[in-house]
């Protein structure tokens, strides 16, 4: 295959994503850039020239808004009735998707593509009603405003001032087969809403006034035009991908910029983005690492991260490509992408490499056919020192690789003299052959290459002849000595790749396996403490960092949240580089722009909500630079722990939501019942009094009594209304501290049946109180308490037939139960019952009750160590049983010798 033979096979992609598109229907999107441009009008006109041809065409709605000539159009053509809806009193007609499935014409038009259905419809949204047509490869044609796309629904409102409130997802007209643009000049739409023919007399003037005005409909209509020109320009660079057609077509100008380790690089993208500026055009940076050859300077990566962040700073996009051949990487990429322009910068090559044409920039220029391709030269080498081929000798790690080059060729001379007096080898090459890869495999590409030259040199030096001299006799001797050094060399250059990639893989596998850790460890973590913990060991462990700490705000200050190792607090300096990161959104801090000079690297954490709070790291070596391996853990990681702190903090806002939706629930309760149960016994008591000031000398004494009993009721009901809301208070605030002393059960309840009796005359009570019953320990006032809260919630929603309490033995413990022979409690409200001011009544016709009797007897059994549950039906299909079980106590030693 010749250089520039580029790959011609189809995108994969590509084809994968025409393959999905054929498994549904078509969409056709008629957009306009306001309504009255003719969409609706235009798509009649099409559909009726279609239907002449013989296609199946149906009419799934249409709106005509009242206008005659969309009206006509609609004559001749299949028409499906609407679905009748009816809301809040009305009847609404919408479009009938069902009917559509059921009638699976070849083609159905649905306008207004952005409206919102009526409540209890299959689908909220018009569009996704769509979806369901494409799905089921029926092929639609639909109306759309511009404004209505939801990318640009803000800008749109920024424009005419007026809020969108309905808009279809960007991605419904990425995946249409085609947007047919409907167009007419301002001036022209302006017209026709004088004229009636958009709107009704005085509508039209109101949206002359607002919406309608010549600026508006010149920014709406560039708007439609370039969201139009920019999905034509997608399909075409589609039909590019899909026939492996080598581009570019000059439709539109697209840049790619060449970003490499050089210096050179950020002058580059600040040259492209001028050009993008000039030509309007959209551009890429793009680097490319070749396999297995990672970059190990670390001044060099960051070259390359620094230029990448800075292109997507000035509004480009950034793209990484992997690839042996650079140059064929980057065509292939151009020609793909349907780039028209390359800039790059000058490559610094030797002249043998230029020569040879191997420098990147040559090659691009040579290769590129028909992009246009800018070479930036700039004073980069100034910045070099003057002896940069001898730049390598100063590699980190390059001493400790020569000083074993130095030790492994002089084993290599020991063990060849000792070989040679003993055996007499004629070739004791492949000794020095054995420390060129000891030195590769051990210290690396640079470490084999000094030990391969040191090897020629001492091979020629003590074993040829004349030996101890650097002079051959013989010719053969010569280029024996000449093939070993360039064996012994490119042995060293592929033992010490192997021995990079090697390690590469073992850095890249530890990394990966870190970050999956870290990924598990913060999917199971909620609490935000835990959250952060995992992060800063994971990131101490990952980065081989000093020390990792993480800020957050809380009362508008930064606060150390946790650090691994733990420390105390940061001086100023580290704090306002940290308050600059989170301010600003930028990294501040060591080797920085933003005080360098203080020992950690703050970098934002950016969620949702925008900066989260600041990580800061202390590096291992202050004098190094974070590798691209390690840059891109962090990155990661960062990522990964900003994404777990925003989901800790939705949970926390939710929890408060709730938190503050129940107690407004409870206050809202707590109001309406004290309306109700305060004002209720009040006007009882207020009537009875003024009945007896104003006639009290002239009633009967029976009369008088029967007034005096009622005030006596109302007062007591009103005294039981305020002791449950003081019991409840004192439950929640954790005061009730009830009594340990014996309490004889079957007492208790008898006491609190003829206490019910009194208060209720008129409701039936039976007991039924086992002999046996075990003392308990407890608070007999409570318990008593308790049970004539659950007789009085009998006799509230009993319906006033009997109520039946028992006590027997059970095991050890003791269960009380009362039951009554209401309508019952429904299952799903068996435990809500419990709750506070809950109420088994509607408002409407609800029971007298405040709905805490059944929340303070929990309270208050719970409180005594016992349970307390709801049963229903308790017997004959009907009634409420709630049933208490106590654990028992043994009786007492003085209780025993009476008994």
């Amino acid at each position: 295959m010749q250089e520039r033979d580029l790959d011609r096979r189809p995108d994969p992609d590509a084809l994968l994503a025409l393959a999905g598109k054929e498994t549904r229907g078509r969409l056709w999107v008629f957009l306009g850039a306001a309504p009255g441009v003719g969409k609706t009008y235009a798509m009649l006109a099409r559909a009726r020239a279609l239907k002449r041809d013989g296609v199946d065409v149906v009419v799934g709605l249409v709106e005509t808004h009242g206008r005659a000539e969309t009206a006509a159009l609609i004559e001749g053509l299949e028409v499906l009735p609407r679905r009748a809806i009816e809301y809040r009193g009305q009847t609404i007609e919408e479009f009938d998707i069902d009917a559509a499935l059921a009638r699976r014409p070849k083609l159905i038009i649905v306008d207004e593509l952005a409206h919102t259905n009526a409540p209890d419809s299959r689908h909220p949204k018009r569009w996704q009603d769509v979806e369901e047509l494409l799905d089921a490869h029926i092929d639609v044609w639909t109306a759309l405003n511009i404004q209505h796309i939801e990318s640009l629904a803000d800008v749109v409102s920024r424009i005419t001032g007026v809020a969108v409130r309905e808009t279809v997802p960007d991605t419904v007209l990425r995946d249409a087969a085609d947007i047919v643009l409907v167009d007419i000049t301002s001036d022209e739409l302006i017209q026709r809403l004088k004229e009636g023919k958009v709107y009704l007399p005085e509508t039209a003037r109101l949206a002359q006034q607002n919406f309608f005005t010549i600026g508006n409909l010149t920014a709406l209509r560039e708007l439609a035009l370039r969201r139009t020109a920019a999905r034509v320009d997608d399909q075409m660079v589609d039909y590019l991908r899909q026939h492996a057609i080598e581009g570019p077509w000059e439709t539109s100008e697209r840049l790619l910029v060449c970003v490499g380790p050089d210096a050179l690089s950020e002058a580059v993208v600040r040259t492209a983005s001028r050009l993008a500026t000039g030509l309007n055009a959209s551009w890429v940076a793009v680097t490319v690492q070749q396999p297995g050859r990672e970059e190990t300077d670390p001044a060099k990566a960051k070259r390359v991260e620094d230029a990448l962040r800075l292109a997507e700073r000035l509004g480009g996009e950034t793209e990484r490509l992997v690839g042996q051949d650079l140059p064929a990487e980057v065509l292939q990429f151009a020609q793909r992408e349907n780039i028209t322009q390359i800039v790059i910068g000058r490559s610094r090559a030797s002249l043998w490499a230029k020569l040879m044409g191997r420098s990147l920039s040559s090659a691009i220029v040579r290769r590129s056919k028909n992009i246009g391709v800018h070479v930036v030269i700039g004073g980069s080498d100034r910045d070099e020192p003057a002896a940069r081929q001898w730049r390598w000798l100063r590699l980190s790690g390059l001493p400790v690789g020569a000083l074993a080059a130095v030790a492994s060729v002089a084993v290599a001379v020991g063990l060849g003299y000792g070989l040679d007096v003993w055996l007499h080898l004629p070739n004791l090459s492949m000794i020095f052959l054995t420390a060129v890869l000891f030195c590769a495999v051990q210290f690396g590409l640079r470490s084999a290459v000094v030990a391969a030259v040191l090897s020629f040199f001492a091979y020629d030096f003590f074993f040829i002849d004349p030996r101890y001299e650097f002079t051959i006799q013989e010719p053969q001797e010569f280029f024996a000595l000449l093939i070993f050094l360039v064996v012994a060399v490119f042995t060293g250059l592929l033992a010490g790749r192997a021995r990079d990639q090697a390690q590469n893989v073992r850095d890249n596998a530890r990394t990966t396996q870190s970050i999956y850790e870290l990924s598990r460890k913060l999917s199971g973590a909620a609490a935000l403490d835990d959250i952060l913990l995992a992060a800063t060991i994971y990131m101490h462990r990952t980065l081989g960092a000093r020390c990792i700490v993480m800020m957050l705000p809380e009362d508008g200050e930064l606060n150390l949240s946790v650090a691994w190792p733990p420390i105390d607090e940061l001086d100023p300096g580290e704090t306002s580089a940290a308050r600059w990161a989170f301010d600003k959104g930028e990294p501040a801090g060591w080797r920085t722009g933003t005080l360098p000079n203080v020992r950690f690297q703050f970098r934002p954490l950016v969620t949702t909500r925008g900066v989260g709070g600041v990580c800061g790291i202390e590096p291992a070596d202050p004098n190094a630079t974070i590798s691209p391996e390690r840059e891109r853990a962090l990155n990661l990681i960062l990522e990964q722990t900003a994404i777990a702190i925003d989901r800790s903090l939705l949970v926390k806002d939710s929890v408060k939501t709730a938190a503050l939706e129940e107690n407004e629930k409870l206050r809202t309760t707590l109001l309406s019942s004290l309306s109700h149960d305060l004002r209720t016994p009040l006007a009882s008591i207020t009537g009875a009094v003024t009945t007896l000031r104003q006639f009290g000398e002239t009633m009967a004494p029976a009369q008088r009594a029967d007034l005096l009993a009622s005030i006596e009721e109302e007062a007591a009901r009103l005294m039981r209304f305020v002791a449950n809301l003081l019991d409840m208070s004192r439950i929640e605030a954790g005061a009730l501290k009830p009594k340990r002393d014996y309490v004889d059960v079957a007492e208790v309840a008898r006491a609190a049946v003829e206490r019910a009796r009194k208060v209720f005359p008129g409701q039936p009570v039976t007991t039924s109180l086992a002999r046996d019953l075990p003392l308990i320990r407890g608070d007999a006032n409570l318990l008593e308490q308790v049970l004539f809260n659950l007789l009085d919630n009998a006799q509230k929603y009993g319906g006033g037939a009997g109520v039946v309490v028992h006590a027997r033995r059970l095991g050890v413990d003791v269960q009380i139960s009362v039951t009554d022979e209401g309508e019952g409690v429904k299952p799903t409200d068996l435990e809500r019952i419990f709750e506070k001011f809950y109420q088994g009544g509607r408002s409407d016709g609800r029971k007298a009750g405040t709905g805490l009797g059944l929340s303070i007897a929990r309270g208050l059994i719970e409180a005594m160590g016992g349970t307390i549950h709801a049963e229903s039906p308790a017997a004959r299909r009907r009634g409420t049983r709630i049933v208490i079980q106590l654990p028992g106590a043994a009786a007492p030693a003085a209780a025993q010798e009476n008994a």
